[in-house]
């Protein structure tokens, strides 16, 4: 085997080419050899003699697998995307630097794990190495930074405690909600939005707060720094470079289907299940977050074998650890617990100086950091970081004497998604997993766990401010009357051990018990019920759960909305002979979206009707840009229960708009798959599929293109199903990463990760599961080192190298 010995930063391997399927490095940093197996799905099982060997190895593989999506990470979290697309991107890194972690680095990795300093500095050490060796193999790096003309830079520890994802803020909806108040008025805005679960919350503004002055620029920043960062054609050097017309046809393709207008159901599902409900006798666990549908995708998948460590599961690639999986002893998921963790503070400035804000009858000074944002072919901008005692100054409004900040919980230390899951994946029993759940600040879940021990439990996690004389739904005055008196302890939030029923799912429904006795730390605004509904209506129907039963409930398409709408329209035949026939058929029909069905695809159009006209009905014509969409849960309420909103007789007037609606829908279906009702098929390339646009896609050329984006295939479901796949032609969201786990035999979990492990397009794991995904299938997530041998189609040895450290 031929040695080729590299030198680089006091880093250094030896590289043996591939022999087979077997590669060796040697690398500076270990302790001690690491062995890592890829199974034949792509999953690395990696087995380490030492707790940092581990976790470098780890950071080293993830990079290996993930490197471009690493690289696209490190500039959103250290705000210096600019320097490699231009002066666009500025408000995108002052706005990460606004809102970037200065606390005490230290305590922050300590606060994840005992050992946090050392786990979190040890996978930077592994993602570092695994740069170093491209750094001396640029031909290996994958073609996205061929094609851009950069490289992958270092990590540091503050990479990976990053808050620049944001997850689940509400501070755009907040803001939102003010201006519907001062347009419509409390009533309105509550009977239009679906607050819930506790009577109507106070919504009304502060006498202080002049609504004329919300204006959506408020959030700019805050909203530049937390989405995905887009390509242009300029960013790409000439010989990739898209033609101005194939850019356009590309761009329009992709996002044709997308209308980011509709979230309220993007979520996830998990439940458990008690050994008395089960056919193994052994508790059952099952998983499916719901979120972004991309490649590559969001999440990894891994299997880290160490002393203390025998954990698989998936989780960000770009942190330590496994957030949703088992570890031998039990298994545990998360799906997304309403809690209200930011605020938008109103704050009156000083006319003689606009660095100063009024609280509490003085004017106090802000904090003010100079930073330098370096652009590139531009010059550098020196900017000004404002805070004020809340938090990062976002806007201000000159003119009026008006500054705005968001006040974060997730900038308290902890506040970094997902990394205390390190704590969960050594957990052996409920109550050290309890413990462990006492340090998820961010985000915001639903923790359910299954243990070999027979036992089944739910603890909510997220940190949760207390607000005693406000909601937390609207912004507010800065001048100190609206303070949060402290945060709740997670282990306070509302828990479940082994329930009678015998099973707990949650959906990212509010399962918070009438009496809990901390309202206040609980969030307003929940997923529609349609999933977690149907969840439970199968797990009570069945006493005898297999994992077959697991995953079919998981990829399950059955629509609730449809169960409550179609049967409206029995009794009300139409004159026309196209409506009436498709009307009939949706009479026939078992409200399943399946693909293949014209049922589905005749019932997807229709609801899409229903919802604008219903949306035309409630919201007054200068109104509906305060709004989003209007939840499907106040839909079925007023059409179930029509009021003068459809005129002087409502129920002839629901009757008369449900007809007309399937009218249109009909109409519609004509248009754009012809007369016949054969052509309106659900799940076809041109009616519900998935194609997976690559972020650079639209910018390369169109053979570059069609290697980088994978699909397109068809797809069932919808929005308001178990198995969520959105409401759009295209599905861009839904459940990318599937786990099912029974307690009895570790061996028998089954996962999925589409569309594969890699995000290098020349990778076998690029897109190899995307098939199996979208046919809603799983591969075997093997457990102990026997199973996972029999499987192994990649080995790969990392052994120290003594002569540098």
């Amino acid at each position: 085997m031929k040695l080729i010995f590299y030198f680089l930063f006091a880093l250094a391997w030896i590289n043996a080419k591939p022999n087979g399927d077997e590669d060796e490095y040697l690398l500076a940093g270990l302790d001690k050899s690491v062995e890592i197996l890829v199974d034949h799905w792509g999953v690395p099982h990696i087995y380490a003699q030492t707790e940092k060997d581990l976790f470098f190895a780890q950071g080293f593989y993830a990079a290996r697998d993930r490197l471009f999506q690493f690289e696209v990470w490190r500039r959103q979290a250290t705000g210096t995307v600019s320097e490699i697309t231009g002066k666009r991107d500025l408000k995108r890194d002052l706005g990460t630097r606004l809102f970037m972690f200065r606390k005490d680095i230290k305590k922050e990795m300590k606060y994840y794990h005992p050992h946090g300093e050392i786990i979190i500095s040890a996978f930077t050490d592994g993602v570092n190495a695994y740069i170093s060796y491209t750094q001396n193999n640029p031909e290996i790096l994958p073609i996205e930074f061929k094609m851009l003309g950069i490289k992958p830079q270092f990590w540091t520890p503050a990479v990976v405690i990053s808050r620049h994802q944001g997850l689940l803020g509400n501070i755009g909806a907040e803001l939102r909600y003010g201006r519907q108040v001062h347009a419509l008025g409390e009533s309105t805005t509550r009977s239009l939005n679906w607050f819930h679960p506790w009577g109507e919350p106070d919504i009304s503004l502060d006498p202080k707060i002049n609504g004329d002055h919300l204006s959506n620029d408020i959030l700019e920043l805050y909203n530049a720094f937390r989405t995905s960062v887009k390509w242009t054609r300029e960013d790409v050097l000439p010989k990739y470079r898209a033609s101005i017309k194939s850019s356009a046809i590309e761009s329009n393709l992709k996002f044709s289907a997308i209308d980011l207008h509709n979230l309220e159901s993007i979520g996830s599902n998990n439940w458990v299940i008690h050994g008395s409900r089960t056919a193994s006798e052994y508790p059952m666990m099952a998983n499916d977050p719901h979120r972004v549908q991309a490649v590559p995708s969001l999440r990894y998948m891994a299997h880290l074998v160490g002393p203390e460590w025998n954990v698989i599961g998936g989780g960000e690639p770009e942190i330590p650890g496994i957030s949703i999986g088992h570890n031998g002893y039990g298994a545990w998921g998360l799906t997304v617990f309403s809690t209200d963790g930011e605020d938008l503070y109103v704050y009156e400035t000083n006319p003689n100086n606009p660095n100063q804000y009024r609280y509490k009858n003085r004017w106090a000074d802000m904090n003010i950091i100079v930073d330098t944002i370096i652009i590139k072919n531009d010059d550098n901008q020196v900017v000004d970081l404002k805070y004020t005692r809340h938090g990062p100054v976002v806007y201000e409004d000159k003119v009026n004497n008006i500054a705005y900040a968001v006040r974060s919980a997730w900038m308290e230390i902890g506040g970094s998604p997902y990394l205390a899951s390190l704590r969960m994946d050594q957990a052996k029993t409920w109550e050290e997993f309890r413990e462990a759940c006492n340090y998820s600040h961010i985000p915001g879940e639903n923790m359910v766990w299954a243990d070999r021990k027979g036992n089944i439990g739910w603890q909510s996690v997220g940190i949760a401010p207390i607000r005693k004389n406000w909601s937390g739904l609207v912004p507010i005055p800065g001048d100190g009357r609206y303070e949060w008196s402290s945060y709740l302890e997670i282990k306070k939030k509302p828990h479940i051990l082994n329930p009678d029923n015998g099973f707990f799912g949650t959906a990212n429904s509010n399962l918070t018990p009438q009496n809990y006795p901390h309202r206040n730390a609980v969030g307003w605004e929940w997923s529609d019920p349609s999933r977690w509904s149907r969840v439970n209506e199968v797990l009570g129907k069945n006493n005898k759960f297999t994992m077959q039963d697991m995953a079919k409930l998981q990829t399950d398409y059955l629509s609730n909305p449809a169960r409550t709408l179609v049967p409206l329209l029995n009794g009300h035949p139409s004159n026309n002979e196209q409506v009436e026939k498709a009307r009939k058929i949706l009479l026939d029909w078992d409200y399943r979206m399946n693909p293949n069905s014209i049922a589905a695809g005749i019932y997807e159009a229709w609801q899409k009707e229903i919802q604008k006209d219903i949306r035309k009905l409630y919201v007054s014509e200068d109104a509906q840009s305060l709004f989003r969409s209007l939840p499907m849960k106040r839909t079925l309420d007023w059409i179930l229960s029509p009021d003068g909103h459809f005129g002087r007789n409502p129920i002839k007037g629901r009757d008369d708009l449900l007809l007309a609606t399937l009218e249109a829908a009909v109409k519609s279906l004509s248009e754009s798959y012809g007369d016949k009702l054969s052509n309106w098929v659900y799940g076809q390339i041109d009616y519900k599929h998935i194609m997976l646009w690559h972020q650079l896609s639209a910018v390369v050329k169109p053979d570059i293109a069609a290697k980088l984006n994978v699909g397109p295939l068809p797809r069932g479901g919808d929005s308001f199903t178990v198995n969520n796949t959105g409401g759009y032609n295209n599905q861009y969201s839904g459940a990318s990463f599937r786990i099912l786990v029974d307690t009895e035999d570790w061996d028998r979990t089954l996962g999925m990760n589409n569309p594969g492990q890699s995000g290098n397009p020349n990778s076998r794991y690029y897109n190899n599961l995307f098939e199996e995904w979208a046919s809603d299938g799983f591969f075997p997530l093997f457990y102990s080192r026997e199973k996972v041998e029999s499987v192994t189609s990649e080995k790969i040895k990392l052994i120290p190298n003594k002569h540098f450290k």
